[in-house]
């Protein structure tokens, strides 16, 4: 029996690219969208689900259970950025990135919760960030949404696995798709303090997206989760030094690590 996998943000990026892996692969794969109807010749099947908005997630989760009957494994994808010097940026769109990047992904995973407990097994990918381990200059909003994400995740995974459900997160590194074009970006303005600093930063974060890997070895990575019967809690995928990042602030002091961050970020 193929397994049924909704998708959060499945329209494009890295939901998108896992969406058509899946599919290729035999899945059932359902994506979600804010407007799935104005998307044509999608490789996979949309539904409407704005991750902010309870009703639809609790009519795009009973649209695929109706349908299939069942519900296999959410992967919870669906996010923005948000960027910016944390003085200059407005406290509501900080709200708006942890309305869609935690509370959205929780309210998701309450709404097939139920489903997964009452066949007895099933398996949410929690989509997180490298960035999450740590806080970025001008990122730093953005860094607390996933990292709040990580250990909601290892709380809820605790309390879900008498069920036979399983949790588990999986953290990108940078790859190339159109994240920056969804982003909040607090203006460069001209008189601020930060100028100089944000709007280099800001050229070197496109940069890094625009030169990032291929979303498709997030695909593979997700698949390799999906056939493993006991995933582990953490997974990231990324370049090596994306990767290695993590165990430097581990390892280092925590002013030593800030040194590194530092001079990377030309601060």
């Amino acid at each position: 029996m193929s397994k049924v996998v909704l998708i959060t943000g499945g329209s494009s990026g890295i939901g998108k690219s896992v969406g058509e892996f899946l599919t290729q692969k035999g899945f059932i794969v359902y994506g979600t969208s804010r407007n799935p109807q104005s998307i044509k010749n999608h490789p996979f099947k949309l539904v409407a689900l704005d991750v902010t908005d309870i009703k639809t997630i609790d009519a795009a989760v009973t649209e695929v259970i109706s349908k299939e009957g069942r519900l296999d494994v959410l992967i919870n994808n669906a996010g923005m950025g948000i960027t910016g010097p944390i003085e200059e940026t407005p406290t509501e769109e900080m709200r708006k990135v942890f309305d869609t990047n935690l509370f959205g992904a929780i309210d998701v995973m309450k709404a097939v919760l139920p489903q997964m407990r009452a066949q007895k097994s099933g398996l949410i990918i929690n989509v997180t960030s490298i960035a999450g381990y740590m806080g970025l200059p001008f990122r730093g909003i953005y860094s607390a949404t996933k990292g709040a994400l990580e250990i909601v995740t290892e709380g809820i995974r605790m309390e879900v696995k008498g069920f036979g459900i399983e949790v588990t997160n999986v953290a990108p590194g940078d790859f190339a798709t159109n994240i920056a074009s969804g982003r909040y970006h607090t203006p460069v303005f001209e008189n601020s303090p930060y100028k100089k600093t944000y709007q280099e930063n800001l050229d070197l974060m496109d940069a890094h997206v625009d030169s990032g890997g291929d979303p498709i070895e997030m695909a593979k990575a997700i698949l390799k989760i999906i056939n493993t019967p006991k995933p582990k809690i953490h997974y990231k995928v990324g370049d090596f030094m994306q990767k290695f990042s993590i165990i430097l602030k581990k390892i280092l002091s925590d002013k030593m690590y800030e040194r590194l961050l530092m001079n990377h970020y030309k601060l």
